[in-house]
């Protein structure tokens, strides 16, 4: 059974649109980045997860709990991070999260071990007795997490974790949710694309309300990325080395893509799809006595798969 099942799920405001026609299923234990420009929809889709408002039509099951139907069951069930966090300023840490813990329906002789345990895991034993006004934007963070998972929920939703945190506390937040994964399903928003790429097991692209990719980053980078490319920094007569490469089977074309004093210089090799060539290149470049420095796939990256699917929905389907 799929931990979230989302059917036809659609929300307007009036007239204005905030999401149609969203159907996707998330299993147990992946983490599921959720993409799109501002007011593509992606509050919007967690709003309704989470039982902050009702769809317009269509519904989702989390857990096998449907939301229009079984609101309660679904808040159990899930732990929600907004993205600006609700937090109490003038409580301590450790007051805080008891109270939120008797708000969740944490049975009173659990909630002090559960407050503990949730501490622990995210890294606040130390400011247990701070008040929570004089922590870090990080540390609030991490209080806000440790909300979600006062109730043990099998599913965490997180709308825009990391924003506003600076390079050390974003690491440490994407550490928590990969740690945090491996027990539940998480679904979290962000603008910060590498992020995806180091945490998320799949990618959904929203734009304009409606879902327009789902998949890995790495079927998503092939479905992009139809002409793969190779990344060749060698040391050799620029003419022979291009006319000998572009000889190759499975070698569209061979370009240099700088030049310099260093005369160490880059060549981009386009390859025809599942064209396996990198051991032929490496071979002619040594037999032929060229300096080999590196040899490895370009990929694109996940913003250029993110640019690239926004602009072919502005503009219609890609050329077969």
């Amino acid at each position: 059974m799929y931990t979230i099942e989302a059917e036809h799920l659609t929300k307007f405001y009036g007239s204005a649109r905030g999401v149609v026609d969203l159907s996707f299923t998330v299993e147990r234990g992946e983490i599921v980045g959720f993409l799109g420009p501002n007011g593509s929809g992606k509050t919007t889709t967690m709003r309704m997860l989470t039982c902050f408002f009702p769809p317009t039509s269509g519904t989702a099951r989390i857990c096998g709990h449907d939301i229009v139907r079984e609101p309660l069951a679904v808040r159990r069930a899930i732990g929600y991070l907004p993205e600006s966090v609700p937090l109490y300023l003038d409580m301590p840490v450790r007051s805080y999260l008891h109270f939120f813990a008797e708000v969740k329906g944490v049975p009173s002789r659990q909630r002090r071990q559960r407050v503990e345990e949730t501490m622990q895991r995210c890294g606040l034993e130390q400011y247990a007795h701070r008040l929570i006004r004089k922590l870090s934007k990080g540390y609030r963070q991490r209080v806000g997490i440790a909300q979600a998972l006062l109730g043990d929920p099998e599913v965490l939703i997180l709308d825009e974790p990391t924003i506003g945190l600076d390079p050390r506390q974003i690491i440490e937040i994407r550490n928590l949710i990969k740690e945090l994964g491996s027990s539940r399903t998480v679904i979290l928003s962000t603008h910060i694309l590498p992020e995806v790429s180091m945490t998320c097991t799949r990618v959904m692209i929203i734009h304009e309300g409606r879902l327009i990719a789902i998949d890995t980053p790495d079927n998503l980078m092939r479905r992009i990325q139809q002409t793969p490319r190779i990344l060749l920094r060698a040391h050799g007569p620029e003419h022979e080395l291009i006319r000998t490469l572009a000889a190759l089977p499975n070698v569209r074309s061979v370009q240099r893509t700088s030049t310099g004093a260093a005369a160490l210089d880059y060549y981009q090799i386009d390859t025809e799809p599942d064209g396996q060539v990198m051991s032929e290149i490496a071979r002619v470049v040594v037999e032929a006595g060229w300096q080999l420095q590196e040899l490895r796939p370009l990929d694109i990256t996940l913003e250029q798969i993110f640019i690239q699917l926004i602009t072919d929905e502005q503009t219609g389907p890609r050329p077969c």
